[in-house]
């Protein structure tokens, strides 16, 4: 062989595979035959099953192949034919290569808005965050700073039909949608466009504190915990599938705005913890809870 001779090898690629379906024997002989025929290396498996006999099961399964990308429609379609239909599968997967576009809603306040983007920035959060939607005008310029494209649409009673359409034909091509302290509710028709893929952080522990003002409800009551959830958006109003959530301890000598401004830390790492794990391909939502391989 020439000196000058080069062998191209196959890049490896990764993915990851997500199967929920009802739990019953052979499931992981047969994705780990089916993995195996196609050349491919399992790197990590996670399993779950919500009973021992009849319950749900649910896997996630990160794999290495050489040449994924190229095969990876014939890949699905045999998986889907040989194994999927066996075991009624529902399933879905992700090639690693492939980052998760991410658009993102906020009001005024940053906290969580610019922890996303710090970490983003950072390399701390594998995804593309493509664009910011407001309300209002106040976050241009931070948003900016990190040389992402920011978008003003005002909402009103009177516009938020038409308000709602536009922010949807600018997220259009994005695979999520992170409200960071977004102050308006989604209509069920907005919420029903992006089924599962818009994650909310609302500021109490649900199912504690709901709607308005939770730092007030959570100081009117005393309480001596308080917290933040990630969560799905529904329809329902703060009752989406539970993706992270996190609490602070806190006593009777502080008051709202000490509770508000502890609160903003927890929010702003339940959020992105939420948001990194659905960007990895972790979580699988089961009715109306989730099941997070975190």
């Amino acid at each position: 062989m020439s000196k000058n001779t080069t062998i191209e090898n196959p890049a490896i690629d990764t993915a990851t595979l997500l199967i929920k379906c009802k739990d019953q024997a052979g499931i992981v002989q047969a994705v780990s035959e089916f993995i195996h025929r196609y050349g491919a290396n399992i790197i990590t498996l996670d399993q779950y099953s919500t009973a021992h006999e009849g319950g749900q099961y649910f896997m996630r399964l990160e794999f290495a192949l050489a040449g994924l990308s190229e095969i990876i429609e014939n890949f699905e379609a045999s998986f889907s034919h040989t194994v999927a239909k066996r075991y009624e599968m529902e399933w879905r997967l992700h090639d690693n290569a492939i980052k998760t576009k991410v658009g993102i809603l906020v009001s005024k306040f940053d906290h969580a808005l610019l922890d996303l983007l710090w970490r983003h920035q950072r390399g701390l959060l594998d995804c593309d965050i493509t664009c910011v939607v407001s309300n209002h005008n106040d976050l241009r310029q931070a948003v900016e700073n990190f040389g992402i494209p920011f978008h003003h649409v005002k909402v009103t009673k009177e516009n938020k039909a038409e308000a709602e359409e536009q922010i949807h034909q600018i997220m259009e091509g994005n695979d999520l949608l992170v409200l960071a302290r977004y102050m308006q509710i989604l209509s069920s028709d907005f919420v029903n466009r992006w089924p599962m893929k818009i994650i909310n952080i609302h500021h109490s522990f649900l199912p504690a504190f709901v709607g308005a003002d939770p730092y007030r409800q959570a100081f009117d009551k005393g309480v001596k915990l308080i917290g933040a959830t990630a969560h799905y958006v529904t329809a329902d109003l703060d009752q989406g599938p539970i993706i992270e959530q996190d609490v602070h301890r806190v006593t009777h000598r502080q008051g709202v705005t000490e509770l508000r401004a502890i609160g903003r830390d927890v929010e702003r790492n339940v959020l992105a913890r939420a948001v990194n794990w659905h960007v990895q391909n972790r979580v699988i939502v089961a009715g109306n809870k989730t099941v997070v391989f975190s």
